[in-house]
């Protein structure tokens, strides 16, 4: 999100109650809150890591004041190593959160960035579900006057996660994590073939994809917010089976939830493939929230 979209009204104005109310309209049971851009890091670790802790607290009070209505992605105080770490112990042991948000990147480190390893080793030890959004890196916030960054750097700079996750290694070595990638994965649908090239091109392959880069893409999860169109979802469901993608929203800052569900509706999907994305597959993951 940028600075201007934090500004809008339907942003600023949000509630609880207003999520109740668009979840109502669109007919969804539950909602996973998170935390989008800008984040929480701006360059202060205390500042950090105290808003967090502030942020996941409230999120655990609108779970208990709206049963069976929410669940937690908990936020972290990345790049902050130590006080992420600590605070992955609180959201997941006390708060019982469903699972750990993080964004695609950190000033300009994608997630493989070696920096972040004793995080994603706590993952995996933890087997955790970990919700990744998309943000703006600095090298690309002002490319274009005439686009706004969410346009085109929020999937691209989901891709260059997703790639930094295969091709250091980290995807391969932390098995145990389970990712949902925001937006349909970004563009990575589209670079599929410039991915297996890569793969097929890397001398340290066996050590970093020793399973490949198609057993991981498929082993990650994708939800469809703002992307419910047939023509990204019709290029997701070419790379990855119906059982990885998930119905999402950008609720307050992207729309109405009722959007993103007459634009699955159009994709032409079988009934019970439907079924699967809008409720089924989420929750496998998110047991807690079933409703």
């Amino acid at each position: 999100m940028t600075g201007n979209e934090l500004l809008s009204p339907r942003v600023r104005e949000w509630t609880p109650a207003k999520s109740v109310e668009d979840m109502d309209r669109a007919g969804v049971a539950a909602s996973i809150a998170s935390i989008t851009n800008p984040g929480l890091w701006l360059g202060d670790e205390e500042a950090a890591r105290r808003l967090a802790r502030e942020c996941n607290d409230y999120a655990a009070g609108m779970i208990r004041d709206h049963p069976g209505r929410f669940g937690l992605f908990a936020a972290m105080p990345m790049p902050a190593i130590d006080a992420s770490l600590r605070e992955i112990e609180y959201a997941c042991d006390t708060l019982r959160a469903d699972g750990i948000g993080l964004f695609t990147s950190y000033g300009e480190r994608w997630l493989g960035n070696a920096d972040f390893a004793p995080v994603f080793e706590e993952l995996d030890r933890r087997k955790a579900l970990v919700f990744v959004h998309p943000t703006v890196a600095p090298c690309c916030a002002k490319l274009i006057a005439e686009v706004p960054p969410p346009v085109v750097e929020y999937g691209t700079d989901t891709t260059r996660s997703i790639a930094s996750l295969l091709f250091t290694g980290t995807a391969a070595r932390f098995p145990n994590i389970r990712y949902i990638f925001s937006h349909g994965g970004g563009t990575a649908p589209y670079l599929f073939e410039r991915f297996l090239r890569l793969e097929q091109g890397a001398k340290d392959r066996a050590e970093r994809l020793p399973r490949g880069v198609v057993h991981e893409l498929k082993k990650f999860h994708y939800d469809l917010a703002l992307t419910a169109n047939p023509v990204p979802v019709s290029a997701l469901l070419k790379l990855v089976p119906v059982s990885q993608v998930l119905f999402g929203t950008d609720f307050p800052s992207g729309g109405a939830s009722v959007e993103g569900v007459k634009g699955l509706a159009a994709c032409g999907l079988a009934p019970s493939d439907l079924r699967a994305i809008e409720r089924e597959n989420a929750l496998r993951l998110l047991p807690r929230v079933k409703a």
